[in-house]
């Protein structure tokens, strides 16, 4: 079965903290609170390194949820054809639900279905049917924790399985699992698409995770993405569920993630500033 998704808005924990260390994850979540968001997207790339019930706390202490994402690395690359290698992108798959479950949160979304990085050629059938059996293992290992898998389509520097929200669609076709939904981010859109509507629109309620992140990964509306036809297409089929903005700058690192997502550039440096022109941002639209 599918688990009930509403309208809510949330930041990335990079915005304000590269590290979940107990004074980074305290500031992450107390910016999230100030700036006035309902959640914060956790980025549980080693999720055996989270503080479970110091997370808790702090979630609690600032009225906040939280959701998380994730992207896999060529050691756990769920689409490979070493099977040792895709036990292992499991474990940490089951880990990351584990952490979300525990801390109370009902989407894990991400690039969850392959490694996040420039593959060397396209995807081979075998790629492709082991990613889609990982992601029907996920999402039956979820459903049992009351957890939706959020499948993110990015640009094809970050994978080789799916680069448009229609593909991504036709993916979700062989996963065929009821909390599996499709996950689209402005940024890879502004990439790969041809336009801001046509996926949201043949999405409709499979659409189940937003990140709303400019061309740059700085300041929304300073750099070139379509905004207001995004928003308008989210009105026209009544989207409802997480939207997260999401920006980096060479300000705040995660040493592991920035390197892979090539976050070379300072984009800002008042992450509170930041975080509450976006939120202003977005609900002007939707």
């Amino acid at each position: 079965m599918s688990f009930s998704k509403s309208l809510e808005y949330g930041g990335h924990a990079l915005v304000w903290s590269g590290d979940w260390t107990p004074e980074g994850a305290r500031k992450a979540i107390s910016g999230a609170a100030r700036a006035g968001y309902d959640y914060i997207e956790i980025a549980l790339l080693d999720p055996w390194k989270v503080d479970v019930v110091l997370t808790k706390d702090l979630l609690q202490e600032f009225n906040l949820r939280a959701h998380a994402s994730l992207g896999l690395s060529a050691g756990t690359d769920v689409t490979s054809t070493n099977l040792a290698i895709v036990a292992k992108g499991d474990e940490l798959l089951r880990k990351a639900t584990d952490v979300l479950y525990a801390i109370g949160g009902t989407e894990l979304c991400g690039v969850i279905y392959c490694a996040l990085g420039k593959y060397p050629g396209p995807a081979s059938k075998e790629n492709r049917s082991n990613s889609v059996a990982a992601m029907q293992r996920l999402a039956d290992y979820a459903a049992d924790k009351g957890i939706n898998i959020d499948l993110e389509v990015v640009n094809r520097y970050e994978t080789n399985i799916m680069n448009t929200g229609l593909e991504g669609l036709a993916f979700l076709d062989e996963v065929n699992r009821p909390n599996a939904y499709l996950h689209l981010d402005t940024y890879h859109m502004n990439i790969e698409e041809d336009g801001m509507e046509t996926s949201v629109l043949a999405a409709k309620d499979r659409l189940g995770y937003v990140h709303i992140g400019e061309s740059h990964r700085g300041y929304l509306g300073t750099g070139n993405v379509n905004f207001d036809s995004f928003f308008n297409a989210l009105k026209k089929i009544n989207y409802q569920g997480p939207i997260t903005f999401e920006s980096f700058s060479s300000e705040v690192v995660d040493p592991n993630l920035s390197n892979t997502l090539c976050v070379w550039r300072n984009l800002w440096h008042d992450s509170d500033d930041l975080a509450t022109k976006a939120l202003l941002f977005m609900k002007e639209r939707y």
